[in-house]
């Protein structure tokens, strides 16, 4: 019964490895979440809202508003940027607000540009609202995009250009200049642009995250998405938000009232203190999951896989090719039972067949895990060369 633009969406390859990974007992470095908790006065602000403050009604329809002034003021500390406080709409997690705002900006005859390798939801949103998802490839080692094909997909029918930066899965982090050009065609097509941003302090090396909405021209065309969920190891909390100029923001606050209505209550003012937090809470972060990216991708290395280091993000791609293996969706359904590690293959996330063959051989683990979590990986994964 279900209807034919929601049937290739039945399930998520993160519900089936996870599963897969629960019944072998293998390390889960397949689903994008840590295990560890967040920081502790962000916990304990939570409990006391729930125990202590009563915070357990519905909140204000667009967020609390100690949230929404947190948000633009932290648009303001990292990039310079004035953001109103009643532009911003809080939702449950990033994914709400990218199905919000396309269901809110698109409908059938519509189309939406977006790059492949993608975040699952993307597809899922596109066709929820009816449009068409047309997708310009992210070409491996370096994930760069080719010009043409960006222009190519663009046409009198584009209503939406959706980037995502730092990039999941490939942990690419888009530049200055790609942007720009991003945002030359979506000028030229009179498009909007909605940037997911949720891994926005997760940089790494000399990498520079730059917001779409902070270049020249582009302000008025962008809602600009992120979330708590990342930067703050709550995944489980689903607190996220989206912002831009009013006639634009307008459409995912329409719509979020009829998909979650409001929630979060105790969760949004904990929220809103974390991301006052000093700048050592952040540049810990980077740190820290700078090792733990040399931990994994050395443990991979040292398998016989190559790596293809991420500037971004808290995943890795690599590429199992030098170990004799060719396909990347066959290896991580075995790899459980082979070595005890779950990983997801990188072809799921392309909606296209011609991305999902070019992307056929790779595979993506997650480094958001304690040390000792990743040294057993790498010790699991070292019995894959024999």
């Amino acid at each position: 019964m279900l209807v034919e633009r929601m049937r290739p969406f039945t399930s998520t390859i993160f519900t089936e490895i996870s599963r897969l990974a629960v019944e072998t007992g293998a390390i889960n470095l397949g689903q994008g979440f840590p295990d560890t908790d967040g920081p502790a006065t962000l916990l304990t602000d939570a409990a006391a809202n729930i125990t202590e403050r009563g915070l357990n009604q519905y909140p204000p329809g667009p967020g609390v508003p100690a949230l929404r002034e947190a948000v633009a003021e932290h648009q303001r500390r990292w990039y310079g940027r004035t953001v109103d406080p009643a532009d911003v709409v809080v939702t449950t997690g990033a994914t709400e607000a990218i199905a919000a705002t396309l269901l809110g900006l698109c409908g059938p005859g519509d189309e939406v540009v977006a790059f492949e390798p993608a975040y699952d939801s993307y597809a899922a949103s596109v066709a929820l609202a009816g449009a068409t998802l047309r997708t310009v490839a992210l070409h491996p080692p370096a994930f760069g995009f080719d010009d043409d094909e960006l222009a190519a997909a663009f046409s009198d029918r584009t209503r939406v250009v959706l980037v995502n930066t730092p990039h999941n899965p490939t942990g690419a982090v888009l530049t200055r200049a790609q942007l720009t050009r991003i945002g030359e065609l979506a000028t030229a097509h009179d498009a909007v642009v909605v940037t997911d941003e949720v891994y926005e302090h997760m940089v790494f090396d000399d990498a520079e995250h730059v917001p779409m909405a902070s270049l020249p021209g582009l302000a008025d065309r962008t809602l600009t998405i992120s979330s708590a969920g990342k930067t703050f190891s709550v995944t489980g909390w689903k607190v996220g938000w989206v912002h831009g100029p009013p006639e634009l923001v307008a459409a995912p606050r329409a719509v979020k009232q009829f998909l979650t209505f409001h929630g979060g209550a105790p969760l949004q003012p904990a929220v809103a203190s974390a991301l006052a937090l000093g700048d050592d809470y952040y540049a810990g972060l980077t740190a820290d999951l700078t090792r733990k990216r040399g931990l994994l991708s050395e443990g991979l290395r040292a398998a016989g896989f190559d790596v293809l280091t991420p500037r971004g993000t808290y995943f890795v791609v690599a590429d199992p090719r030098p170990l004799g293996v060719e396909d990347g969706v066959d290896l991580a359904w075995r790899l459980p039972e082979l070595c005890g590690v779950a990983a997801v293959p990188v072809s799921v996330f392309c909606p296209s067949a011609a991305g999902a063959q070019a992307y056929r051989p790779y595979v993506r683990f997650a480094f958001c895990k304690r040390d000792d979590v990743l040294e057993r990986a790498a010790e699991r994964l070292a019995g894959l060369r024999a």
